[in-house]
């Protein structure tokens, strides 16, 4: 039977709900959305999370843009560009853009923005973004020169991608503390309200140069964080939310049964993984140093099964340490099936015949987490789920390290392996594995101009992070959008929902 929106409410949510619906929608001309993770902060320097790339991707503007569609590389905030040398990238601005301060984009706001971003003493924490990039010169008022840390073929991908552009003046009066309460940017959307990891409202920029974006179909983005699912399946039914993304697909399947609502299951770039503390930074008396031990806890993981229970849609499983959209992502290395009694021999191999019990850390998706401890205890591994933040526990990893880690990396969508795998096997502070000859491999492979090569080293790493299982991959991501039925909106591969395309039928 099926039930009807009212008793569908009444059966699953709280009475409270239903108390004070502010209603969203057409008539406002306002599109409410629920981010399930609280941002630590919205200057995309200084985050790292999906929902930062999102508001970072509307607010503000990037030197170039990737078409979705084409995959080419056009204009933004720059008109033109060219490689001077294989270290060397000179661009041509765009005149007659205004900040939504009013400020004029020029030379300065590059210069100062990327100057600032690379220096260490300003601690940005999206290090990935312009890590590759050693100073930024002042050409001339509508022209700036890159100069990289060495060969870099990918920084057109950055460029067009995770790397914005602040304006110089406000950003030095303010500094990122500022910017965490006000911030300002060139982009489509503008900020009316910020009320940190809580809730952001967005109003369109009536006055968007629209290059490449094009200009806001919505007047108004309302974005509230709700980290409860059923608190947003709640508000979904009540009309105070009209979209929500990374639904499990439980409740996705429960939304698509009902006719006011549209369920769409799209891939995304996003991976999940699980990190092994192979270099024994967080203990002296680490079992995942032992190379047997880790390749136990992958054959202990029913993959496919989790995929197949779980997460449906198009979710795959993966091998290797990337995602499979991305450049140089060869997945032709080793694997570990599904195997207990496997598992179990190589534990006793490395004198562990009775397992041991380990530290679990998660950050997201707690029933897949669950369920994977689960399997560890069938082949004797107690492992004790530790639930945090993201924030805190990237910080932990960082400064201490973790026996094990599920994680997952969306690669701030950038199409390349080197937004993921060189990231964290490069000596970092998040690499668990501390291998410098593989860490050689990737810069290496990060910084040549051969692509063949480039393909040739990628594959020779990704090749000894499997042999060696310094990470579990497990599948990459699919997610769920629901959306009100008046909602227009197209969910693209890359994971970024640009609010700017979102519309009215």
């Amino acid at each position: 039977m099926k039930l009807t929106k009212t008793a569908a409410v009444a059966a699953l949510l709280p009475a409270f709900l239903f108390a004070s619906a502010a209603w969203a929608g057409k008539a406002d001309d306002t599109v409410s959305i629920a981010f399930a993770k609280e941002l630590e902060h919205v200057d995309p320097y200084f985050n790292t999370a999906r929902e930062g790339i999102l508001l970072g991707n509307a607010v503000w503007d990037g030197l170039l843009y990737r078409d979705p569609a084409t995959g080419e590389y056009v204009g933004n905030l720059a008109t033109g560009w060219n490689w001077v040398d294989s270290t060397t990238l000179d661009l041509t601005l765009r005149e007659g853009v205004k900040f939504h301060n009013g400020e004029a984009f020029d030379a300065d706001d590059v210069v100062y923005t990327l100057n600032f971003t690379v220096d260490p003493k300003n601690g940005t924490k999206n290090k990935v973004a312009t890590g590759w990039i050693k100073q930024v010169e002042k050409v001339d008022q509508f022209k700036v020169r890159i100069i990289t840390n060495g060969p870099f073929p990918a920084a057109l991908e950055y460029l067009a991608g995770p790397v914005i552009i602040h304006p110089d003046e406000y950003y030095k009066a303010v500094g990122p503390a500022g910017v965490a309460t006000k911030p300002i940017g060139t982009g489509p959307y503008k900020f009316e309200a910020v009320e940190p990891g809580k809730h952001f409202v967005l109003k369109r920029n009536e006055d968007y140069f629209a290059a490449a974006k094009p200009k806001a179909k919505v007047g108004t983005i309302d974005i509230r964080t709700i980290p409860d699912i059923n608190t947003q399946m709640a508000e979904l039914f009540n009309g105070t939310i009209d979209l929500v993304w990374q639904v499990p697909s439980d409740q996705a399947d429960k939304m698509a049964g009902q006719d006011s609502f549209q369920v769409i299951n799209a891939p995304t770039m996003r991976v999940g993984y699980l990190s092994l503390d192979a270099a024994g930074r967080s203990g002296d008396k680490n079992p995942l140093t032992d190379v047997k031990v880790r390749q136990a806890i992958y054959h202990a993981i029913n993959r496919d099964g989790i995929v197949e229970a779980l997460m449906k849609g198009t979710t795959e499983v993966i091998n290797s340490a990337c995602s499979p959209s991305q450049f140089g992502c060869d997945k032709a290395v080793a694997t570990y099936a599904y195997d207990p009694a496997k598992a179990k021999a190589l534990l006793a191999e490395a004198n562990y015949p009775d397992g041991f019990e380990i530290e679990f850390y998660a950050y997201r998706d707690r029933p897949l987490a669950e369920a994977m401890i689960g399997m560890l205890a069938e082949i004797g591994i107690k492992a004790n789920l530790n639930y945090m933040q993201y924030a805190a526990l990237r910080e932990k990893r960082i400064k201490e390290g973790v026996p094990i880690s599920f994680l997952t990396w969306g690669s701030n969508s950038i199409a390349d392996v080197s937004a993921i795998t060189s990231e964290f096997f490069t000596l970092g502070g998040e690499d668990d594995a501390r291998d410098k000859n593989l860490s050689d491999l990737l810069e290496k492979a990060d910084s040549s101009i051969d692509s063949a090569e480039r393909k040739r080293l990628y594959t020779q790493a990704l090749s000894v992070i499997a042999d060696k299982a310094y990470w579990v991959p497990l599948w990459n991501y699919s997610t769920n959008y629901v959306m009100s039925g008046d909602i227009s909106f197209m969910p693209t591969p890359d994971e970024l929902v640009r609010f700017y395309e979102i519309g009215w039928k």
